[in-house]
């Protein structure tokens, strides 16, 4: 037993010295990945455990109680649902004879979280399927919410909270925001759990990251072997880290997933450039390069005015037969242009110094946008340049 537990100190020391060597050969940057140090995040903010994720629910019900604000007589569904609803109750009518428009057909959907279990309670989204023009002040009757296998998992009711109303009379209409959804704060009961597996059956859990790069995974598994002092984690891909769990650990998983998820790394980004037309926004960040490239930007304005006359005819007496009053349109073009136009030369600058120098003369941002998207085409732009 000692000589065994000495030879497991030795191997985790022989492991961080190697790593410290590797670290400092390499200048490896998550050796440097301290709390409070610029970029450096927790693990737990990159991505999730693989197996964490929200299953979406839907179901089909009615909602009652509204002013006269449902679906229409003419509705066909909402009819037959109602005839539907009423035979459970041992209420024999036929479609035809529902007529009501205080109630209106609805859309239930909620997000089942990972680890939800029986009793837990849930927000639901309910939407107007037919013609109802507004939802306010109805409840949801009991709605049974499936998963895609059919199965069902939760069962919602309550009444809506909606975020908006709308009020008309004689052909006066007054809306604020969209009274066809609404929302039931926890208004779904999980009826059956979800049963979530972390760890795989070779004893390991798969780390994923939100962003896959191939440099932040490396730096990533670097962490975890330098903060366990052994080579738990390896990287399977740009997205997947594989991490070992010890023997120990197993039975205690949680604690474990909770070391790992407070390790310290600086992830690597990708240049990216952001840009909004329809708000005007340019988003980047602060070393985004650009290379060698010379910017001309004019501004050219051209406007055209017409003058309509009408002129009279002039005859000596007063009279000329044929003669009728006629409109002449006279046109002026002018062009105005400026004596120079802005020439900004950028060489090894990045798109803040670009932008920088853009708002130095006065350039808005719609121009801005028009130059960074030129300065992409030029391959001079060093970055992915999305646009929304």
């Amino acid at each position: 037993m000692k000589a065994n537990r000495f030879a497991r100190v030795w191997r985790g020391i022989l492991y961080a010295m190697l790593g410290v060597a590797v670290c400092a050969g390499l200048s490896c940057s998550a050796s440097a990945a301290t709390p409070g140090a610029d970029g450096v995040v927790r693990l737990k903010d990159l991505g999730k455990l693989k197996g964490w994720r929200e299953n979406t629910l839907v179901g089909y019900g009615i909602v009652t109680g509204l002013a006269g604000s449902g679906d229409s007589p003419t509705n066909k569904t909402t009819r037959q649902t109602i005839a539907n609803v009423l035979s459970q109750f041992n209420v024999s009518i036929t479609p035809d004879q529902v007529q009501s428009r205080n109630v209106a057909v609805v859309m239930v959907s909620a997000s089942l979280p990972a680890f939800a279990r029986e009793g837990d309670n849930v927000d639901v989204l309910v939407t107007s399927m037919g013609d109802a023009r507004s939802l306010v002040g109805g409840s949801l009757l009991v709605t049974p919410l499936k998963a895609p296998n059919g199965a069902v998992y939760a069962l919602a009711q309550g009444p809506l909270s909606v975020g908006g109303y709308r009020y008309d009379m004689n052909g006066n209409v007054v809306q604020k925001n969209h009274p066809t959804t609404g929302m039931i704060p926890d208004g779904a009961t999980v009826e059956k759990g979800v049963s979530t597996s972390m760890m795989a059956a070779d004893g390991s859990v798969t780390f994923v990251l939100a962003e896959p790069d191939y440099t932040t995974a490396d730096r990533l598994s670097t962490a975890l072997n330098e903060a366990f002092g052994r080579p738990l984690a390896q990287p399977k891909d740009a997205e997947g880290i594989r991490i070992e769990v010890p023997p120990e650990n197993r039975d205690n998983l949680v604690r474990f997933i909770a070391e790992v998820e407070n390790v310290w790394v600086k992830p690597d980004r990708r240049a990216r450039v952001v840009i909004n037309e329809r708000t005007g926004t340019v988003v980047s960040g602060g070393d985004v390069t650009l290379s060698k490239v010379a910017i001309a930007h004019g501004d050219l304005k051209i406007s055209i005015v017409t003058d309509n006359e009408v002129s009279q005819p002039f005859a000596i007496g007063g009279y000329l037969p044929g003669a009728r009053t006629a409109v002449v349109s006279n046109s002026r073009i002018s062009v105005e242009e400026p004596a120079g136009g802005t020439f900004i030369a950028a060489q090894h600058n990045t798109v803040a110094d670009l932008v920088e120098a853009l708002n130095r003369v006065k350039t808005n941002t719609r121009d801005i946008i028009a130059i960074l998207q030129a300065v992409k085409a030029a391959g001079a732009l060093h970055a992915d340049l999305i646009i929304q």
